[in-house]
């Protein structure tokens, strides 16, 4: 059975009177992301379309469903973006359906820009959501202050709809940058790519953008730094740190605007792992134990890797059924297995696993939250 409500106060009568557990749903494009659930479905697509947005505020409110495309044609429409750049897993899961804003909430989903704009959760400001007890709840609002008691706006923000069903976000948004820039280097080996990334990182260029791909798409390892903003701005940046990078090789500059949109999309969503056999992992470390990481990874039989937010993301495509947690051993950060067989995500949990206080405290959470345990059981393990 699939429940399609149109209001929060359809939402909240849906959930008051379920006797069963409740599979949340939005566009369906992620339903790959956490571990599988049994229950009805419980759509939110019916909760869509943009309820305000002031662009000269910066803030735009809009209804869970709604799809993502439909809130970035709108920005655009104003020369605004969302600051985050959320990633569109439909090629990396091989799912149809249509992105939505509440999805992008609540799986916490940020993109390459998050080392200059923030995550998700840094421009979300407010949230209404329905709870586990079928109470309507609403937390932030229309500007940024601070307010004391619970930050529930942050507090919803990558908890797969396990504390409740998002009706309606609320975001600050930016201006949309005038010009893009990509440097790129061809050939460097990965700990040379950590040293160029952390240099355009650690430099005063504004850099919004640092990855590497150590098999680029004609198989050479490409690594690229993403500048943006004024068309003058962007062209000094550029040329200041293709000569202080100059030992590492003569860089390329691309300045196109539709290919520095497809690089970076590229980056974003993973290219290159959609459509093929194995297990995707997906790392946070410091971005020094990147090339570490990546050894061990090749170690294991990684089919391939790459490099995010200056190393400190890296993502892994590994043989099925391969304990690509076991990569870590020596190093810090936290693996989470995003796209696997659910008995490889059964044997191995699909997220890495949380110190006991911290554990203690979201178990506690969801109790207060959801009592029944209606809302996503078992998504996160």
């Amino acid at each position: 059975m699939t429940h399609m409500p149109n209001s929060s106060a359809e939402l909240a009568e849906i959930i008051a009177t379920a006797d069963g557990p409740l599979r949340v749903e939005g566009g369906g494009t992620r339903s790959g992301l956490g571990n599988r659930v049994e229950g009805e479905v419980l759509s939110v697509s019916g909760l869509s379309g943009i309820s305000l947005y002031e662009p000269g505020a910066l803030t735009i409110v809009a209804g869970a469903g709604t799809p993502v495309q439909v809130i970035e044609d709108a920005l655009s429409s104003e020369g605004q973006r969302l600051p985050f750049e959320p990633m569109d897993h439909r090629g990396l899961f091989g799912t149809k359906g249509v992105p939505t804003i509440g999805g992008v909430v609540a799986c916490a989903v940020s993109g390459p820009r998050r080392i200059q704009a923030g995550a998700c959760r840094d421009s979300l400001i407010g949230v209404k959501f329905v709870d586990g007890k079928g109470a309507q709840l609403k937390n932030g609002g229309r500007v940024m202050k601070n307010v004391t008691g619970y930050d529930l706006v942050k507090l919803m923000c990558g908890a797969y709809g396990t504390l409740g069903v998002l009706t309606e976000v609320a975001f600050k948004v930016l201006p949309a940058a005038e010009a893009t820039a990509t440097v790129m280097f061809d050939g460097l080996t990965d700990v040379q790519a950590v040293e160029v990334m952390s240099h355009g990182l650690t430099s005063p260029y504004d850099v919004s953008g640092a990855a590497h791909l150590p098999a680029g798409p004609d198989g050479t390892p490409v690594t690229m730094i993403r500048l943006e903003g004024l068309t003058q701005s962007v062209a000094y940046r550029a040329m200041s740190l293709t000569e202080q990078l100059a030992r590492f090789g003569q860089a390329r500059v691309e300045t196109g605007a539709d290919a520095c949109k497809a690089i970076w999309a590229g980056v974003r969503d993973v290219e290159g792992f959609g459509g093929t056999g194995g297990d995707v992992w997906r790392y946070s470390v410091k971005p020094d134990d990147g090339p570490e990481l990546g050894r061990a990874l090749a170690r294991k039989g990684a089919q391939r890797h790459a490099y995010d937010w200056g190393g400190g993301l890296v993502w892994a495509l590994l043989p099925e059924g391969s304990d690509g947690r076991a990569a870590l051993d020596g190093l810090g950060g936290h693996a989470t297995l995003i796209r696997a067989e659910d008995q490889t995500k059964a044997r191995f949990g699909t997220f890495h696993p949380e110190p006991a206080p911290l554990a203690r405290i979201s178990s506690g959470l969801r109790a207060k939250f959801d009592p029944k345990g209606l809302l996503n059981p078992g998504i996160m393990g």
